[in-house]
């Protein structure tokens, strides 16, 4: 078996939970990063085996508009406090996968600026999408709309060497993989041209696409990453628990199933870009939200606070992902004690998945469906076990996991 055969991520949004400034102006360097180390401990005991984090390098605000793929962002900390929160979690046998934002870069950074003061000519034109008969003079092309964002120049050979160097450089420094930020934004011919360097060195790192709509097997076939962030199955989960519509998430599964024929999806019910299933769901709805995922194949991750029931709703307009990317306490004493029950479910969920690992790859079959019930079956791919699951939406959500033997394994409600 592979390392991440056996992953549960606790994903973290840095910048946030650390407590740095977002759009504050000349904020002096602040070795907030450390804050995180006292947190390691927590993931441990809650069952996490990784850290997928959230962006880390030298950025204009949010961490998403990189200046300097090479640096640690100072409102983090530098080179040291990155090297201890890597020791620490060796010590504890925690994985660590970085966000790389390798779509676009900030509309500041220095080598761009440097490209449109210097021309088409210039050695740093051809990394990034620049259109030099703009009206009003040569202009990089943005992100999504967001003119903050430049676009990289991904049919260039310098983008596809600066990518492979950055990964490498980065996992060369201790970390395990990577989470490819908007890998759906970019041809897939580009990844095909920086994995494979990247494997040459590091052949266990594990890479994760960002792909929201889509075909994510041909995603995985042409890009040659190993995963993609499993966007369908969140929705389904979510929507169909909020109306009433258990119809909608066994379409899902049966289509999770087609993706487990060739690749284990990244499976999750919350993220650092949604709101937070607890404001969705209620506490009561999250915690079903996290039997389904942690009852499915998959390698699932739990965005740090969900564990805990923290409330957000994400909002389209600047700051509007504030809500979901929130400062924690410097440690694990200061969280309310409202989350503590959840809290312990999650463990006991997660506890159960490690006792039946099959269930990265299992794949699931209806026995019965309505509106508001649905029972599944869980099977290993060998057929040697499987487990069965009862959800009841009726009047409170409620949620029973068996065994084979039809013994109680877990329940809610």
């Amino acid at each position: 078996m592979r390392w991440i055969e056996h992953a549960i991520w606790w994903q973290v949004y840095p910048l946030g939970l650390c407590g740095a400034p977002i759009r504050e102006q000349d904020v002096a360097p602040q070795p907030r990063l450390r804050r995180l180390l006292n947190w390691l401990d927590y993931a441990v005991d809650l069952g996490a085996s990784g850290l997928l984090l959230g962006p880390l390098f030298a950025s204009a605000s949010h961490g998403y508009d990189t200046l300097d793929y090479y640096r640690i962002d100072p409102r983090l900390g530098g080179a040291q406090e990155f090297d201890d929160l890597i020791a620490a979690c060796r010590s504890r046998g925690l994985k660590v996968l970085l966000d790389g934002v390798f779509s676009h870069v900030s509309a500041h950074h220095p080598a761009l600026l440097k490209a449109l003061r210097e021309g088409p000519d210039g050695p740093d034109a051809a990394l990034f999408d620049i259109d030099w008969g703009a009206p009003g003079g040569a202009a990089p092309r943005v992100f999504e709309g967001h003119g903050e964002l430049a676009r990289l120049e991904h049919a260039s050979p310098r983008t596809v060497d600066l990518v492979a160097d950055v990964m490498g450089h980065w996992l060369d420094r201790g970390i395990d993989g990577w989470r490819l930020d908007a890998a759906y934004s970019v041809d897939t011919a580009f990844w095909a041209q920086v994995l494979p360097t990247v494997r040459a060195a590091h052949p266990h790192a594990w890479i994760l696409g960002e792909v929201i709509h889509g075909d994510y097997a041909g995603f995985v076939e042409a890009s040659g990453a190993d995963s993609v962030t499993q966007y369908e199955l969140w929705k389904a989960i979510w929507s169909s628990l909020r109306d009433r519509n258990l119809f909608e998430l066994d379409w899902a599964l049966t289509r999770h199933n087609g993706f487990l024929d060739s690749f284990v999806p990244n499976t999750f019910v919350g993220n650092h870009d949604v709101s937070r299933i607890a404001s969705v769901l209620g506490a009561d709805g999250a915690l079903t939200a996290a039997a389904i995922l942690l009852t499915l194949g998959g390698v699932p991750s739990v965005y740090a606070g969900d564990e805990q029931g923290f409330l957000g709703v994400k909002e389209h307009r600047l700051g509007g992902d504030d809500a979901v990317r929130p400062a924690f306490p410097d440690r694990p004493d200061g969280l309310a004690p409202w989350g503590a029950a959840l809290h312990r479910a999650y463990q006991d969920l997660i506890g159960l998945r490690r006792r039946h690992p099959w269930l990265v790859t299992a794949t699931t079959s209806r026995l019965h469906l309505s509106n508001t019930a649905y029972s599944y079956r869980v099977g290993a791919r060998d057929a040697s076990t499987c487990l069965e699951i009862d959800l009841q939406l009726d009047a409170s959500p409620a949620v029973t996991i068996r065994a084979a033997t039809g013994e109680t394994l877990w329940s809610q409600g």
